[in-house]
């Protein structure tokens, strides 16, 4: 049986237009960064001073916050085809040897224009356990809070709304740089707004800069476009950081924007393009970086607590009499999705192409909106599980060749 939840589409517009804000605009300061060595490990912006993020109070995630959101339950429920649930403890890297920097996508819904630093991080609590939290398994997590660019801020010609923004961005990423790095390498890790901020830091920051670029594990900008060259894995958004096409490169970035097979972007689509001529949006497949389909382990939160995003709204199918409970935070459905990367027209996407079985588990997954937004809600969830892997591959990588 198909399982859809009808999303109204008011508040699907709503949340996915705010996640897909763009951040283009908005001077933050010198790009090149002064370094020194500690411990034989070059240490990017030493003693950089922020006045935002030096307080504890404007981080979500780091190792050693007594309330770090990226830490406490986050145990799933894998479900087999034919029902069989299987636990899954969750088990973080005790001393891991890498870094991930986490920016979230645009969760505050309101007109302000920017986020307020207000106390309120319901929204962005839920959003970093759904989307970063497991990548702890692997990575010590550093998410900042930011003044991110609001659902329906207003159009005005003298406030750079995603400037703003992406200042807070930088101004986190140097601070982290210079005091909580320790020397270690990194991966950076995005969806829609903040993949925008995200591209932009690499373009600006790391991509010009050939030390803190030698730093750099990969980069996952999900759903938002990298553009590159027809035909090329790098020459458009940045000159030197290319497509992950193996799990042995580094340095590298993985991305894409996801769709149904059975609906692929229309002409008007949000997604799988960009706007520069002669450029086209990159494609890595989590599940096959090399190129052609792969299976996808998908991760979704099993609580229905917040927003839309990453979250399932039904494990088993509507017919099946007194379905045993999920106490888990999360849910697995390894199996039940695959992907593969296509490119058609002017679009270059993640084809997603769901398998049902006769087993009284879900045959579908959730996720959609409007034909335009594609199945962006789910971008990182549906392969959440290969992304985790790829970054541990990425950075045993990294170490060898270091």
């Amino acid at each position: 049986m198909l399982v859809r939840r009808v999303v109204p589409v008011v508040l699907g517009t709503l949340l996915l237009a705010a996640a897909c804000s763009s951040s283009n605009g908005g001077a933050a300061g010198p790009t090149t960064s002064a370094a020194s060595r500690r411990g034989g490990a070059e240490i990017f912006f030493p003693g950089y001073k922020s006045d935002v993020y030096a307080s504890v109070e404007h981080w979500l995630c780091r190792p050693d916050l007594v309330r770090n959101r990226c830490g406490g339950d986050l145990d799933a429920t894998v479900v087999a085809a034919d029902g069989t649930l299987t636990p899954e403890p969750f088990v973080p890297a005790k001393r891991p040897a890498f870094d991930c920097f986490y920016v979230y996508p645009t969760v505050r819904l309101g007109a302000e224009g920017n986020a307020a630093f207000d106390g309120r991080y319901t929204e962005e609590t839920f959003t970093v356990r759904t989307q970063a939290a497991r990548f702890g398994k692997e990575c010590g997590i550093y998410a900042p809070l930011y003044r991110q660019r609001t659902l329906t801020a207003p159009s005005n010609a003298n406030v750079d709304y995603s400037g703003i923004a992406y200042a807070d961005v930088l101004d986190a990423f140097r601070y982290y740089l210079g005091h909580l790095n320790g020397g270690r390498p990194f991966v950076l890790i995005g969806h829609s707004q903040g993949a925008g901020h995200l591209r932009r830091l690499i373009a600006e920051e790391i991509d010009p800069n050939p030390k803190l670029r030698d730093r750099l594990i990969s980069g996952l900008l999900l759903g938002s476009a990298v553009g590159v060259p027809a035909g090329k894995d790098v020459g458009g958004s940045f000159k030197h950081v290319a497509a992950c096409r193996a799990s042995s490169n580094v340095g590298c970035v993985i991305t894409y924007s996801s769709f149904r097979s059975t609906s692929p972007p229309p002409a008007d689509s949000l997604f799988g393009r960009v706007r520069e001529p002669g450029q086209r949006a990159l494609c890595t497949n989590p599940a096959s970086l090399g190129g052609g389909s792969g299976p996808l382990v998908s991760y979704f939160d099993a609580r229905d607590t917040a927003q839309l995003i990453g979250r399932v709204f039904r494990v088993f199918a509507a017919g099946v009499a007194n379905p045993p409970a999920i106490s888990t935070p999360f849910v697995a459905l390894p199996g039940l999705v695959s992907s593969a990367c296509v490119d058609a027209g002017p679009f270059s996407y993640l084809q997603l192409t769901v398998h049902p079985d006769p087993g009284p588990r879900v045959d579908d997954i959730g996720g959609d909106l409007t034909a335009q937004w594609g199945m962006h809600l789910v971008d990182v969830n549906v392969a959440l599980g290969n992304l985790i892997d790829l970054v541990g591959r990425q950075a045993k990588a990294w170490r060898a060749a270091h």
